[in-house]
């Protein structure tokens, strides 16, 4: 591996030491009704989530906010003794990604039949902390050997 690319490798692991995520894979509803629950609370605070996902009347809305409370204590095990209370935790990044889909046939007048896709999805999580600094990256310089 180049010097360029490790270099590069190993900002890329730095970010993700102060990232922590969470991922739902395989949920069995359709990925366009869980994005629905998903911009609900895109961008706010943990606390409030979990009091609109609590309250949210819809399934999808269960699922995410189990799916939240892993990332909090994901945050928990990484930023061992310091409190939640002190620090502003918030949904960086949430997406929806439409899973495998399982193809069903279900009869029809006249002898035809009509497919089935049952859907599914895959939920990732991202959580960040608003107190924290970003890490600056570093520029990497190349220097060009030329035979003259």
């Amino acid at each position: 591996m180049g010097t360029r690319k490790h270099l590069a490798a190993e900002q890329r692991k730095e970010a993700r030491k102060s990232e922590y995520v969470a991922r739902l894979n395989n949920v069995p509803t359709s990925p366009r009704k869980m994005r629905l629950v998903a911009d609900l609370v895109r961008g706010m605070d943990v606390e409030k989530a979990l009091y609109v996902l609590q309250f949210t009347r819809k399934e999808s809305a269960k699922r995410l906010y189990k799916l939240l409370l892993s990332a909090i204590s994901n945050w928990k095990e990484k930023n061992e003794g310091v409190r939640l209370e002190e620090n502003q935790l918030y949904i960086q990044d949430i997406f929806v990604d439409s899973g495998r889909m399982l193809k069903r046939i279900r009869p029809a007048p006249q002898g035809r039949a009509h497919r089935i896709r049952k859907r599914s999805n895959h939920v990732t999580l991202v959580v960040g902390n608003r107190n924290q600094p970003e890490v600056e990256e570093v520029e990497v310089k190349e220097t060009v050997k030329s035979d003259k």
